[in-house]
C-alpha cells in the first residue's frame, strides 16, 4: 500500500492564491493549529487496540492467515462485520462465507486487513444531532456509500486497487470528525456558515467556512491524523487532497483521484454528509486521468444507486 514520495504541493486551504512568504506562513499556522487538534483528541487520535494488532500482523512478514483469524476472532462483533462486508453484492462471492478463516482464503490477508481496520472505525463515528442539516450517523453513512463507490471504480478501471480505495473512501472525510471531537462548538459555527439547505447541499463554501472557523480544514485534520496512526502515505494523501487530488504528482494521484470521483457518486445518490460538495460536476482532468469515460461513469451511478442502500449500512 506504499506509494512513492512526492514534493510537499501547494498549501491547501487558502481560499487565494498568496504570495510564497505568506503561504508559508499560512502553513505554519495551519500546522501548528493542525497538530495541537490532534494533540487535543488522543481517545480518537488513538486506533483501536485491535486495529494496531491487525496492522502490526499484516505488515509482518512472518504473519499467517491463522494468526489474522486468531486476533480478530477476539472480537465478536468486528467478526460479524467484516462477515457482512465480505458476503456483500459488492464482493459478489459464490455461497455465504461463514468464517474469517474462509474470507482470507477467498479474498486474502491485504484485502481483509483493509476491511477489518474499515469495520473497526465505526465507534469513531458515534455522536448524536450536531445541527439540523449534520450528525456523525450522517457522516457515517457517506463514508460507507463513498467506500463502496471508490471500489466500484476501482474495479471498473481494473487497477487492482479496490481494497485499498474502499478503506480510502471511508476514511476520507475523518478529518471533520477530529473537528467534532476537538470543538463541537466550532464545527456547529462552520456548519451553520456553510448555511445547508433541508437536503444538506450548502449555500456557502464548506471549507472556506472551516478555514474561517478553525484555521484549518477537514483536509489537514484528516491527514494529520492518518500520519499519527501511521497508515501508509497513499491514505494521508486522500484525506488530505481528495478534493483537489490533481495537486499531486500523477505518479501518487490515482487513489486520491477514484475518492474524489467515489465522493460525488455518493452525493448525487443522495444518502449522508455532502455539505463539502456544492458542485457534483467532476472535474474533467480527473476523469482523463483515471481514463474514466462519461459511459463507465453513468453505469457506476447505476451500479451504485441500485445497492445504496446495503451500501449506506455496510459497516454497522
Amino acid at each position: 500500500m506504499s506509494v512513492a514520495t512526492t514534493t510537499t504541493p501547494t498549501s491547501p486551504v487558502t481560499p487565494t492564491a498568496p504570495t510564497a512568504q505568506t503561504g508559508q506562513t499560512a502553513y505554519t499556522e495551519r500546522d501548528s493549529i493542525v497538530a495541537g487538534a490532534i494533540r487535543e483528541i488522543s481517545h480518537i487520535a488513538t486506533l483501536p487496540e485491535i486495529t494496531m494488532k491487525i496492522v502490526e500482523l499484516v505488515e509482518s512478514p512472518k504473519s499467517t492467515a491463522q494468526d489474522l483469524n486468531k486476533v480478530i476472532s477476539t472480537d465478536p462483533a468486528l467478526c460479524s462485520r467484516i462477515l457482512k462486508v465480505v458476503n456483500s453484492s459488492f464482493y459478489g462471492l459464490p455461497g455465504q462465507i461463514a468464517s474469517i478463516n474462509r474470507a482470507i482464503v477467498m479474498l486474502g490477508l491485504n484485502a481483509v486487513k483493509n476491511i477489518a481496520i474499515a469495520a473497526s472505525l465505526a465507534k469513531l463515528f458515534r455522536g448524536g444531532d450536531l445541527t439540523s442539516t449534520f450528525s456523525a450517523k450522517d457522516l457515517w453513512t457517506h463514508s460507507n456509500v463513498t467506500a463502496a463507490a471508490a471500489k466500484m471504480i476501482a474495479n471498473a478501471l481494473k487497477l487492482g486497487l479496490a481494497d485499498e480505495a474502499f478503506l480510502a473512501g471511508l476514511m476520507h472525510d475523518i478529518g471533520i470528525m477530529v473537528e467534532m471531537q476537538y470543538d463541537r462548538n466550532k464545527l456547529i459555527d462552520t456548519l451553520n456558515k456553510a448555511g445547508a439547505d433541508s437536503k444538506g447541499i450548502a449555500a456557502n463554501d464548506f471549507m472556506a467556512a472551516e478555514v474561517s472557523v478553525f484555521g484549518a480544514t477537514h483536509q489537514d485534520f484528516g491527514s494529520a491524523l492518518c500520519e499519527k496512526w501511521k497508515f501508509p502515505k497513499s491514505l494521508a494523501m486522500v484525506t488530505g487532497y481528495h478534493h483537489r487530488p490533481m495537486e499531486l504528482s500523477f505518479e501518487t494521484r490515482t487513489l486520491s483521484c477514484i475518492v474524489y470521483i467515489a465522493d460525488r457518486v455518493a452525493a448525487e445518490v443522495g444518502t449522508g454528509f455532502r455539505q463539502d460538495l456544492m458542485d457534483l460536476t467532476p472535474d474533467p482532468a480527473v476523469l482523463d486521468t483515471l481514463r474514466l469515460t462519461n459511459e463507465k461513469l453513468a453505469d457506476i451511478k447505476a451500479q451504485l444507486a441500485a445497492q445504496a442502500a446495503d451500501a449506506g449500512n455496510l459497516l454497522n
